[in-house]
């Protein structure tokens, strides 16, 4: 059966019924047990499975990082949590030289280990907590990188992570965790290495991850009125990059814009442009654009937070600009409705 679920309890039901299932599965990380359970993610999950299986640790990223690859190369299934994208580079050292090679450097030994991270802006986190860095992880062979944007594909990604006899590390951006949608019940799996067409259109290609997705539907609402039909494409998995679809798709519109929630330099929107003009450049009827933030740290302050973070608007005006038609215009927020630009929801209350 479906129901709807927001992002927060997907992810919380994915972990339920992996650890439930399986013995293996631990979960650990600073605050796990803490009453605001990381977002709401690991709510109630001590208290059902125990302090042996659902553990807060020290604030010694990488010291636990290796007590949890250790133990996936005896058999358990740890999964590990960060409250942000920031703790866990206190342990890339493991991340990148232990985890990522281990397969590798010892013939074949799996390391079954999930590292959740969150991600993006939110409540003035300011420059050391709200930074994007998923192109670093996607740099690094021997890591699986993924980042649902969907309630049903953060639950059935997850499940496929935690299933994983590689490591994988999944991204979730804070502003989609209040967001809700259809999520079935029971164990699914969502294949690690696939996009999405979220909208199918003709006239050009939207390419997006995470929130970013959000915003160019958004864009797509807004095309739509000036005959503008997008296509719009959840990445949905770093790595493996989906590229088969996201070319199908470019094929058929000939236009690409690639939006990321990262910084447009040497960001992961760099990636999706070299790879598409290396394999479809002869669809191409005009150069892809990219859309991501400037190069500069992530801002605290609500000034500087409105100029700094591209949104729907951004992607329409780059797809205007490579169409060359008209200009076409998000509907303007009626009065009363506007929220601080670094909240994205009313209902949203906080960054716990």
């Amino acid at each position: 059966m479906t129901r709807e679920l927001r992002y927060f309890e997907a992810i919380n039901e994915a972990t339920d019924l992996c650890m439930a299932g399986d013995p293996s599965v631990y979960l650990m990380g600073p605050g796990v047990p803490d009453p605001s359970g990381v977002f709401g993610t690991t709510l109630g999950l001590q208290d059902k499975y125990g302090e042996d299986r659902v553990m807060d640790i020290p604030t010694a990223e990488n010291g636990m990082t290796g007590v949890a690859i250790g133990s996936a190369m005896i058999g358990m299934r740890p999964i590990m949590t960060h409250h942000r994208s920031e703790f866990a580079l206190l342990a890339m050292e493991q991340i990148v030289n232990q985890a990522a090679k281990s397969q590798y450097v010892f013939g074949g030994t799996g390391i079954p280990l999930v590292i959740r991270m969150i991600v993006g802006r939110g409540w003035g986190q300011g420059p050391e907590h709200s930074q994007s860095l998923q192109a670093w992880f996607a740099h690094v062979p021997g890591l699986k990188v993924i980042m649902p944007t969907s309630p049903y594909d953060a639950k059935g990604l997850l499940i496929s992570a935690i299933e994983d006899n590689n490591p994988v590390v999944s991204i979730e951006h804070r502003w989609l965790y209040n967001t809700f949608g259809e999520v079935p019940e029971g164990v699914y799996r969502v294949p690690i290495g696939k996009a999405r067409v979220v909208r199918e259109g003709n006239d050009i290609t939207i390419v997006a991850t995470s929130y970013m997705v959000l915003e160019a539907i958004k864009c797509a609402e807004a095309l739509r009125e000036v005959g503008v039909d997008a296509e719009v494409v959840d990445v949905r998995t770093l790595r493996p990059l989906d590229m088969d679809t996201i070319c199908e798709s470019v094929s058929k519109t000939g236009y690409l814009i690639a939006a990321d929630t990262g910084w447009r330099t040497g960001g992961f929107g760099g990636e999706i442009v070299a790879a598409v003009t290396e394999r479809v450049f002869d669809s191409l009827k005009s150069a892809p654009r990219r859309i991501g933030l400037p190069d500069s740290p992530t801002p605290a302050s609500s000034s500087l937070v409105r100029h700094y973070y591209p949104g729907a608007q951004d992607i329409v005006n780059a797809a205007c600009e490579a169409l060359g038609v008209s200009e076409a215009h998000l509907p303007t927020p009626k009065a009363g409705e506007g929220v601080p630009p670094d909240v994205p929801d009313p209902d949203f209350t906080g960054p716990f």
